[in-house]
């Protein structure tokens, strides 16, 4: 039978309803219950599925991308909020682990956004909220960075599982973070980037990516990518029609399921919308690690040393007692002295 867990995993490659986050949750509790008629026991989502990714910020100005910014804090969510509570109750009622990306706001701020990663057990519960650590170029427009505390490999019932976002996956650093604590299996959210430099192919960068990963730590990655819909061409591109060609360009979505040796287990999907569906055998990653265990015996930890600050950043330090009530603190008389 072997050591650890064998499943179905699956890698969802399809475009949110833009700017919807009602409409998208929908769709992705749609595509968790069709995943888990096919027997997945983990269903990943694209990066920010809920429900933007900032294209305009690639194609227009920042002062004409200004109004842009508006719109999608008004359509990004909180965690907790309703939109990951149905996406929770689906996975318990489908028995299944989710990873999903999301815009998220916070009550602290309401001019922040996070690019966020959302891992859901197969019981409902929320296992991680793992915000992207650096956004990559134009991003820096929209998204605020994360910190080290949600660099974390998780238990559960398909096995050690951990998580980055679209270029978090090339940085090594991250990556190792994870593969340190045990990871088996690795999911890689990305989003279809068309607009990427002319000589970029997109969907060969995040397949290499991917096989780095698997091959360097011997884990599966699950790679999910998002499409580019019609309504999110026409909604971009409304005022810069000579925009469209770029996010009309092709080989710029890749999902697929990768093996611990670094080649595509199945198939993949490149640009179109699908479901893509591989059995993960997680005792596949054991032999390989005798010949390269760099978490292991193939390193010298005594020549390298990573430390990671794992402590969450904080908006304040509150120094002294809190004040039972602030009128009291301020020399006011009590409510029932007044």
């Amino acid at each position: 039978m072997g050591l650890f867990p064998k499943f179905t995993a699956a890698a969802v490659q399809t475009a949110p309803v833009f700017m919807n986050p009602a409409a998208t949750t929908e769709k992705a509790c749609a595509l968790i219950r069709e995943a888990a008629a096919n027997g997945a026991r983990l269903v990943a989502f694209p990066e920010v599925f809920i429900s933007a990714y900032p294209y305009w910020s690639w194609i227009m100005s920042p002062i004409e991308g200004g109004p842009w910014f508006q719109k999608i804090y008004e359509a990004s969510v909180e965690i907790p909020g309703p939109e990951i509570a149905a996406i929770a109750a689906t996975a318990r009622e489908c028995k299944v682990n989710v990873v999903i990306g999301v815009n998220e706001r916070t009550r602290e701020s309401h001019g922040t956004i996070y690019n966020t990663l959302v891992t859901i057990g197969s019981d409902g519960a929320i296992l991680n909220r793992h915000r992207k650590l650096v956004p990559t170029w134009a991003e820096k427009l929209t998204w605020a960075g994360g910190d080290g505390s949600t660099l974390q490999v998780l238990d559960t019932d398909i096995g050690r599982l951990g998580s980055l976002a679209c270029g978090e996956n090339t940085n090594t650093l991250a990556r190792f973070t994870l593969l340190a604590q045990g990871e088996m299996v690795h999911v890689a959210s990305y989003i279809s980037l068309p607009v990427a430099p002319p000589d970029y192919d997109m969907a060969e960068a995040i397949k290499l990516r991917a096989a780095a990963h698997s091959f360097e730590g011997k884990v599966f990655t699950v790679v999910a990518c998002s499409t580019i819909s019609e309504e999110i061409i026409e909604a971009v591109t409304v005022n810069h029609p000579e925009a469209r060609p770029l996010l009309e360009r092709k080989s710029s979505a890749f999902s697929g399921i990768l093996g611990p040796d670094g080649r595509v287990v199945g198939e993949g999907l490149v640009d179109e919308e699908g479901i893509v569906y591989a059995e993960i055998d997680l005792n596949k990653c054991i032999q390989p690690k005798q010949m390269h265990d760099i978490t292991g015996h193939y390193n010298r930890f005594d020549v390298f040393d990573l430390r990671v600050n794992r402590r969450a950043n904080s908006r304040v330090s509150w120094a002294g007692e809190p004040a039972a009530d602030w009128r009291l603190a301020n020399g006011d008389p009590a409510p029932d002295e007044a």
